[in-house]
């Protein structure tokens, strides 16, 4: 019996990615057609962008029509996760990232939509994390700053995989990675509704990248950036509260916290690092900047793939030190996951330095 439950699952988790995968590659051709048709394509004289051609950027919307139909075709009713309120936020994002796509949004109305689509997660779906798990010595939440951590939490995850969508296959690959990381550890939880939606999300991005690697026929746009931030910020908070440590028992997987801060630390860290840095500058932190890692990664001769590739290889990494010492508990691993972050960053301010000066030298690591 438990068996034939196992290779049930199998053939139910690879026909949820494979069927995503179809839905996305069979989209995004008819997509290119109309959006060559009507013109429309990526800001060419927005002094980030990475290309000099016309390149449609609306694979977002194959993205989100693959996730959405996929996750309502094999989506298991339980109460691990209400699917209607996950599904009402992405309507809802994806309405406002394909007019930002099209015509743009103001910032102030971008964030707020971001806060709507929290607090119906958070309030309506009771999707929230409920403790800080010993993090900065504090425990349990009362329900409302437990209701604003989480809402700020997604709205960070969010923002975060929408600013690391700077050059080709970037923001898919993490997101692949991301959730393919999330998908194994709800399987090993036998929590398998959670792992279908980060697989459905998983095989729209796999679909997706066929046409989004270098050099890239289509980008995701917002649409697609800011739905997978939304899912992988909703898997982490589900894996997080599922490892809890209760009166009942104790969790499957130890120091989920900072687990789920390594599966997501490429866009988390990016984040983090251009907003301190633009605070310190004196100009705000939304500021629109070519600081980004990838945008120093393009510096030091990298192409689009090769530093997608780099970086993919720093969070995975990550990944890995967070499975090997999640024993050590969450404050160990979050320092730990942070110290190679920042060396990371301090080896390629060196190496940048070090080629734009046309000298090896040790003072290239401090100025």
């Amino acid at each position: 019996m438990t068996e034939y439950l196992h290779s049930y699952h199998l053939v139910y988790y690879i026909t949820i990615v494979v069927f995503s995968i179809l839905i996305t590659v069979i989209a995004i051709p008819s997509i290119l057609h109309v959006a060559r048709a009507r013109h429309l394509y990526d800001d060419l004289g927005h002094f980030r962008k990475q290309h000099d051609h016309g390149i449609p950027r609306l694979g977002g919307v194959a993205i989100f029509v693959s996730f959405t139909i996929t996750s309502l075709l094999f989506s298991m009713t339980d109460k691990s996760l209400p699917i209607n309120y996950l599904l009402t936020a992405c309507i809802i994002l994806f309405a406002m990232g394909l007019k930002d796509d099209l015509s743009g949004v103001n910032s102030r109305t971008k964030f707020f939509i971001q806060f709507l689509a929290s607090l119906i997660l958070v309030v309506m779906g009771n999707i929230r994390l409920t403790s800080m798990y010993g993090v900065f010595g504090i425990g349990s939440l009362p329900y409302w700053p437990s209701v604003i951590l989480t809402v700020l939490t997604i709205i960070l995850i969010v923002n975060a995989f929408n600013l690391i969508d700077g050059i080709d296959s970037l923001a898919g690959a993490t997101g692949v990675i991301a959730n393919s990381c999330f998908a194994g550890l709800f399987i090993y939880m036998h929590q398998y509704e959670l792992a279908a939606v980060s697989l459905a999300m998983v095989g729209a991005l796999v679909g997706f990248l066929k046409f989004n690697i270098t050099p890239a026929k289509i980008f995701m746009g917002d649409t697609g950036s800011l739905l997978i931030g939304l899912i992988s910020a909703v898997m982490a908070i589900k894996f997080i509260e599922l490892n809890r440590f209760t009166t009942m028992k104790s969790p499957d997987i130890y120091s989920a916290p900072a687990l789920s801060v390594a599966i997501l630390i490429g866009p988390i860290f990016d984040t983090l690092r251009v907003f301190v840095l633009r605070l310190y500058s004196g100009v705000s932190p939304f500021k629109a900047d070519r600081k980004h890692i990838h945008h120093r990664m393009l510096r030091l001769g990298f192409n689009h793939l090769q530093a997608s590739l780099v970086l993919i290889a720093l969070n995975l990494l990550c990944v890995v030190l967070a499975l090997v010492f999640r024993s050590y508990g969450n404050q160990v691993l979050l320092g730990l996951i942070l110290g190679v972050c920042l060396l990371f960053n301090w080896t390629v301010s060196f190496l940048i330095r070090s080629k734009e000066r046309e000298n090896l030298a040790l003072r290239n690591l401090f100025v």
